[in-house]
């Protein structure tokens, strides 16, 4: 079996860890392999990215951001993925240290499941061309520059012009993206193996302005209508200059993000860990 790494760059536990389990891993006859960052930091050869998502796992070892690193390198092949938690928050991430070895002898030896994530695509239209096309796993962002005023953006969804926001920018999440800036936009929290689209807007300046979810075989379209930057970006991993007029349509994308199920009520546990809901509540005798 051949198994792969990636690990948070400024966690020195998290590379640490990467490091113990290839050697578990290439004791037992494995093979393994590295992504470049984590490659240079660990002292290995590096695995391209073209290459890394030929194996048969990747081990993802810090918080949601570096799953999501490896979701993007891993997508088009479908490699399944194990997340480590080595992060601050880690709604995507299954698993945490101690664990890992036993989670990966699991599936190794096929005990496994695999949970399948819909991810979003994103395609760039600037006049009759299409510039560019991206893929997320957590959202896809329409956002103003620091220096920038206040942006319009039109909405359209399935060819139906549903508003114009003025905002600070808009935000189509996935399910799994719904617990990631979403929610600290003020979007509503969906399961993640649910299937559908989130769209809310960033400090929309208008009272009426509300998130709401539609189905995942929708087309989302926005134009931009003001002038002044803007930038387009997909999980945070890549960000593109937008221009007035630019048009951006976001549908559900081919590719998906697997997941190693590590417990069937993983997301429900961690509502209540991550947010704080079971702690502290006033009369609660639980």
């Amino acid at each position: 079996m051949r198994i792969h790494f990636v690990a948070n760059m400024h966690r020195q536990d998290a590379q640490t860890a990467a490091r113990d389990m290839a050697q578990w891993a290439l004791s037992r006859g494995h093979e393994v392999g590295f992504e470049s960052e984590t490659a240079s930091v660990l002292g290995e050869p590096p695995t391209s990215d073209t290459r890394f998502a030929l194996a048969d796992l990747v081990v993802a070892f810090g918080g949601d951001g570096t799953l999501i690193r490896a979701a993007h390198l891993c997508a088009p092949a479908g490699t399944p993925i194990l997340g480590v938690y080595f992060g601050r928050f880690g709604f995507v991430t299954q698993c945490d240290a101690h664990h890992a070895l036993s989670e990966a002898e699991r599936f190794i030896a096929n005990q496994s499941g695999i949970e399948t994530r819909m991810m979003l695509q994103a395609v760039l239209h600037r006049g009759t061309h299409d510039v560019a096309t991206l893929h997320a796993l957590n959202e896809v962002v329409i956002q103003r520059a620091a220096t920038a005023r206040m942006m319009t953006i039109r909405v359209l969804i399935d060819g139906h012009r549903i508003t114009s926001y003025p905002a600070d920018g808009v935000i189509i999440s996935t399910p799994t993206g719904s617990t990631a800036y979403n929610l600290s936009a003020g979007g509503p929290i969906l399961s993640p193996n649910f299937k559908a689209m989130v769209i809310s807007a960033i400090a929309p300046h208008t009272l009426s302005s509300r998130p709401f979810v539609i189905r995942p075989e929708s087309e989302v379209r926005l134009r931009i209508l003001s002038d002044g930057d803007a930038v387009l970006s997909a999980d945070g991993q890549t960000r593109l200059h937008l221009l007035k007029n630019d048009e951006i349509s976001i549908t559900r994308s081919p590719l998906v993000t697997n997941l190693v199920t590590v417990r069937e009520d993983d997301f429900l546990r961690k509502l209540g860990d991550r947010l704080f809901w079971s702690k502290g509540l006033v009369g609660s005798t639980d």
